[in-house]
């Protein structure tokens, strides 16, 4: 392939192409010429003497109101005729135009552009492919035309024949895995989305599709075969499916971190922002794209900046699944500045500005779905943990206890429970306050944990109650560790008046229990043994049964 590029020196020998274009880099003579009032014909730039060499970052121009021509010329010194091919690789220009000698002393001339039926182009394809011809021993001028409501970004190339078949090939594939790997991402997310039920799923699913869409519009794909007989609708509709990615992207960072409560400022900032993102979709039923792109591409740049802040806070204030969304969004933010300082002409069209910000999206695309599948394990974790104490609830005792009571009966094993109960907490509370009261309950809490094994399960069941399970305990073990919570608890100033424990226990190994609710039945009634016989004590759940035959 033979990029266009500039040329320090003037006068340069025009490019033969009697040779392999695709190992040259440079054609010498390249010369762009601006038209600020776009008033110039094909005959006043042939005459013009303001023709001079392309800027040294490329012919990319970014955005502009003027109209520009470009100028080279191609020989062929060889005995037989040769056709090359010219390529515009950037396919959102509104009009361009390519003036070539016909060889009878006129011009064949070609009007193409994305404001045109996709039937104008020469050759069937989502960028712009022009066939130019070059007769056996002689040279030709060729001459561009290029203008456009968004970035005049002219990244020409010439290519012969086989070397472009193979880098379209090369194309094809690449764009084969990047929406095979959308769709896939969309699909399997929607699958898990019917499971969970998650609004942050919906607005995933929402985000990426209309982002899918975007590129299909921004590649050119959508034109070429979505509807290629509707130019308007072409351009119109990069700008709804990009006010639709920046509401959805928004909306979905504001479900995923919870922004209303743990950043309201920033969040009524985020709705500020749906709104001008939603103003600039009903805006591009009425208002001309060249106005509308500028603005738009503006409100990109601050939404992706707002949403990276929202993701900080969310990280800083240690939202585990933080940190998949801000590596997502760090990626995608690279190649969207990468892009947006191409398209406002301060950096030159390559394939890292042109496609890195692509690349970036479903690189994001699936770091966010990790992300989900985080904030999902996040949820289950919040819906099993009490939220005053921080130690696991009710339901994941129920859950835990049953999968270790299982396996003790199918291995024999050891299985212990001991249910704690705060002695007098109710009077604690009537006395010094609920306030403190939940200061207590934490405090407990908090010295239970330090108290067991790793492995063993703390749980809130409800109230002042606490069960722990202790799986491959038998009920001498689950005496002396209940004995050493209580001990614990007694000798450490959780208040300034004494806070005392009660623990009941009952073991797999004691008696052959026929389920986990007579296993925790027998705790809790050894725990009420303890209450009786005046707090601050460990019973088991053996000795209160043979009490209780004592007594018959």
């Amino acid at each position: 392939m033979l990029s266009i590029a500039a040329s320090a020196f003037a006068g340069e020998p025009p490019t033969r192409v009697d040779r392999d274009l695709s190992h040259m880099t440079a054609i010498p003579d390249l010369q762009v010429l601006e038209d600020p009032g776009g008033v110039l014909d094909l005959d006043q730039v042939r005459n013009s003497d303001a023709f001079g060499p392309a800027p040294a970052v490329g012919t990319n121009f970014g955005f502009t109101h003027s109209t520009w021509w470009i100028r080279f010329s191609l020989a062929n010194p060889a005995s037989g005729d040769r056709h090359v091919l010219l390529r515009e690789d950037y396919p959102l220009l509104d009009y361009l135009d390519l003036w070539a000698p016909d060889g009878k002393g006129g011009w064949r001339h070609i009007a193409t552009g994305d404001r045109t039926p996709f039937s104008s182009r020469e050759i069937d394809h989502r960028d712009f492919l022009f066939d130019l011809e070059v007769p056996a021993g002689s040279e030709r001028t060729f001459y561009l035309r290029a203008q456009s409501g968004g970035p005049v970004d002219l990244s020409l190339s010439l290519n012969d024949t086989s070397s472009l078949i193979s880098k379209l090939s090369t194309e094809q594939l690449a764009f084969g895995a990047y929406y095979g790997g959308f769709i896939v991402l969309v699909l399997y997310n929607f699958f898990i989305f019917l499971v969970v039920r998650d609004r942050a799923f919906v607005y995933y699913l929402l985000y990426a599709a209309s982002y899918g869409l975007y590129f299909a519009i921004h590649n050119g794909l959508a034109f070429q075969f979505l509807w290629p007989d509707s130019p308007n609708w072409a351009n119109q509709a990069l700008l709804v499916m990009l006010s639709l990615t920046l509401v959805f992207g928004m909306q979905f960072t504001r479900t995923f971190l919870d922004s209303a409560s743990m950043a309201p400022r920033l969040d009524r900032l985020a709705i500020a922002t749906q709104g001008l993102a939603v103003l600039g979709l009903l805006a591009s039923f009425l208002v001309p794209y060249a106005v509308l792109i500028l603005p738009i591409s503006v409100l990109t740049i601050a939404v992706t900046a707002l949403i990276l802040l929202l993701g900080t806070l969310g990280l800083v204030k240690g939202y585990k699944p933080a940190r998949f969304f801000m590596i997502a969004w760090a990626m995608l933010l690279v190649g969207v500045l990468a892009y947006m300082l191409k398209v406002f002409g301060l950096l030159p069209h390559n394939l890292l500005t042109q496609n890195g910000f692509q690349a970036g999206s479903l690189v994001e695309m699936v770091l966010l779905s990790l992300a989900l599948a985080s904030r999902v394990r996040e949820l289950q974790r919040q819906s099993r943990t009490d939220t005053l104490t921080r130690v696991p609830n009710r339901r994941h005792f129920d859950e835990v206890a049953a999968s270790e009571f299982e396996r003790a009966r199918r291995t024999n094993g050891a299985l212990s429970l001991l249910v704690v109960d705060i002695d007098n907490f109710k009077q604690f509370n009537d006395r010094h306050g609920h306030a403190r009261g939940d200061q207590v309950l934490r405090k407990v809490a908090e010295q239970l944990g330090n108290g067991v094994r790793r492995g063993d399960h703390v749980c809130r069941f409800g109230g002042e109650e606490f069960a722990l399970i202790l799986p491959g305990t038998d009920g001498n073990e689950a005496m002396r560790v209940a004995e050493s919570l209580r001990v614990m608890i007694e000798e450490s100033c959780l208040s300034e008046e004494r806070v005392t424990i009660s623990v009941g226990t009952s073991s797999t190994r004691d008696h052959p229990f026929a389920s986990l609710d007579e296993l925790f039945n027998a705790a809790d009634r050894a725990l009420y043994r303890a209450k009786n016989l005046g707090r601050n004590r460990v019973e088991r759940h053996a000795a209160a049964d043979a009490a209780g035959r004592e007594s018959t």
